[in-house]
Parts: structure tokens; C-alpha cells; sequence
């Protein structure tokens, strides 16, 4: 018991200490570098360094932030689904939920745009929401007609090509003005997010991460079983769609600010329970959100850094690492069947 708890404390000081030191560089990092003592400087004494100060706190600050609750969202988000569906490899990207997402933000984005006005946040977030709940919808309604978990998620990887190719649509026939914007967006970024898109998007995320939290209970029974969670006074119905809501409201409002993200909310869940070698909610669910802004606050540098000043999408970065992670969990799983 107690190398069980040193394990998840010393779990949490590692993603603690990670989430730090990168949100440190990212600070520091970029097209005009700046020192840590600098940056300490600028931000105790803006009037000192008024150049690094408003590089800070107008641009970095907000990315880092966004990266942060965005990836941690994510990750939540996967998490939930994994437990809906009982498969680890389960996600927002790979079922098809955030292109889905995509294409409503999308739509939305285009008829704004040609109307002549901008879409605010909020808005954004209801047209992720709808897009996110119209795919979720028609993974369930295929789930209830396949029971093999290997043909919902290839059904959901469909749905979400057709989502992308509707969408690409939607980018390639929009107007001249509006392609370079969209066509930036739909490839996945944090760039271009401002300090009140940073807040809004931590208005949604922290508290419905903290309601996640709450059923960390009950999904620790339906993890033993339906029948199990049900003996337990846990209600099915009610739970499911709380886990539907919550995932797709999470991965809903990583796509408004950002665009697809692709591969996090599969391969950080699974990442995180390798490290704390345990899958109860109420030590994964923290643990997720802080993997997920880790995972994503080394993407991101990665994607400003690399190749500089060229910027890269961030779905090519973190597909480059979560890819791997999901064949690696696909290999292991078809291990596992043939020693049973």
C-alpha cells in the first residue's frame, strides 16, 4: 500500500514538475527569445521592458495557457470515452467526434465570415457542441447494431473522414479572404488565441473537469461492470449521458479554440495508467488533465521551434507521437486475446 501511494505521489511531482519547466519554456521560447530572469523581470516590472512584456502577456501567456487546459481537456475527454466503451483505444479524433466538431465550427466560420461578421467564442463552442453530439449520436446508434469494438471505431474513423472531406469542402469553396484563416484552423493550432479566448475556454473546461471528477465514483463501479454499477445504485442511463456530455463538451471546446487535435485523448489516458499503474478515475482523472496539458505544452514548443519560423499544424506533432502509442496499445491488446 504505501509503494502504491509513493508511486502516485511521485506520479503527480513528475507532471507538477513537467507542467512547470514547459510552461517556463514556452514563455521563454519563440521568435524573440527571452531569459528567465528576463522574463521574471518584465512580468514584477512591466514598466522596465515594455517589448518582452507585451510579447508575454499578449501572446505567450494565452497560448500557454490554451495549450495547457486544452490538452488537459482532451485527455479527460478520452479518458471518458475509454470507460464508455470500455476500450482503450476510444478517443475524440479516432471516433470521429471532434471532425465532427470540425465541420460545425467550420460551417459556422464560412457563413459569419460571408455575412460579414466574426462568430464569438460562445458561439463556436454551441457549434462544436452540436457537431460533437450529431457524431456521437451516430456512433451510438451504430454501437447498438455492432457489438465488435474493432468495427465502431473503424465506423468512427470514417465518420470522421467524411466530416473532414465535407469540411475541406467548405474551406476550398469559401472566399478568397477567409481560406487562409480556415484552412490554418482546420489543421489544428494555438496560435491566434488571445487572453479571452484563453479565459472562456478554462470557464468551460475546470468545471466540467471538476464534474468528471464527481463521477469518478460510479465510473469506478461500471469500470467492474454494467450489471455491477447497477447492483451498486449506480444509474446507468443518467451516468452514460453525463460521460457523453462531459466528452463531448470537452472535446467540443478543444476544437472551437483550436482546431483538431489529434491522437492526445487516446494516447495520454494510456500513458498516464502506465505510469501510475492503477485505472481508478479518482487518481487518473487529475492525472489526465495534468498529462494532457504536458503533452501538449511539448507539442506546441515543438511546433514553433523546430522548424522557425515556419509553424506547424499541431495535429502533425502530436500525431507523430500519439500514433506510435496507439499501435503499440493495438499490438499489446492482440497479445493479450491470444494468451486467453
Amino acid at each position: 500500500m504505501s509503494s502504491r501511494r509513493s508511486r502516485i505521489f511521485s506520479g503527480y511531482i513528475i507532471l507538477a514538475v513537467l507542467l512547470v519547466l514547459l510552461a517556463i519554456m514556452n514563455l521563454c521560447i519563440g521568435s524573440a527569445s527571452i531569459s528567465p530572469s528576463r522574463l521574471w523581470n518584465a512580468l514584477l516590472c512591466p514598466e522596465n521592458d515594455k517589448v518582452a512584456y507585451n510579447i508575454i502577456k499578449g501572446l505567450r501567456i494565452p497560448r500557454t495557457v490554451a495549450a495547457a487546459t486544452l490538452g488537459g481537456a482532451l485527455a479527460v475527454s478520452g479518458f471518458l470515452l475509454q470507460n464508455f466503451f470500455a476500450n482503450p483505444i476510444a478517443g475524440p479524433y479516432i471516433l470521429g467526434v471532434s471532425s465532427g466538431a470540425k465541420l460545425m465550427v467550420a460551417l459556422l466560420m464560412v457563413f459569419s465570415l460571408s455575412c460579414g461578421f466574426t462568430a464569438n467564442s460562445a458561439e463556436m463552442v454551441i457549434a462544436a457542441f452540436v457537431g460533437s453530439m450529431a457524431s456521437m449520436g451516430l456512433i451510438l446508434l451504430i454501437s447498438g447494431k455492432i457489438r465488435r469494438m474493432s468495427v465502431l471505431i473503424v465506423c468512427g474513423v470514417m465518420i470522421g473522414y467524411i466530416c473532414s472531406s465535407i469540411t475541406d469542402l467548405v474551406v476550398n469553396f469559401s472566399d478568397d479572404s477567409n481560406i487562409i484563416n480556415l484552412h490554418n484552423w482546420s489543421m489544428g493550432s494555438f496560435s491566434g488565441i488571445d487572453g479571452s479566448d484563453a479565459f472562456t475556454a478554462a470557464l468551460i473546461i475546470i468545471p466540467a473537469c471538476i464534474c468528471a471528477f464527481m463521477l469518478a465514483k460510479p465510473m469506478n463501479a461500471y469500470q467492474l461492470g454494467e450489471d455491477y454499477a447497477r447492483n451498486s445504485g449506480v444509474n446507468i442511463k443518467a451516468f452514460r449521458i453525463a460521460l457523453i456530455l462531459l466528452s463531448s463538451l470537452l472535446s467540443a471546446c478543444v476544437t472551437a479554440f483550436a482546431g483538431p487535435v489529434s491522437f492526445v485523448g487516446v494516447a495520454v489516458p494510456h500513458l498516464i495508467k502506465t505510469l501510475f499503474r492503477t485505472a481508478k478515475p479518482i487518481i487518473i482523472i487529475p492525472a489526465c488533465f495534468l498529462g494532457g496539458a504536458v503533452f501538449c505544452l511539448l507539442c506546441d514548443l515543438i511546433t514553433r521551434t523546430v522548424f522557425a519560423p515556419t509553424e506547424l499544424s499541431i495535429s502533425t506533432v502530436t500525431s507523430v507521437f500519439g500514433a506510435p502509442i496507439v499501435i503499440y496499445m493495438l499490438i499489446c491488446k492482440e497479445r493479450g486475446k491470444k494468451h486467453v
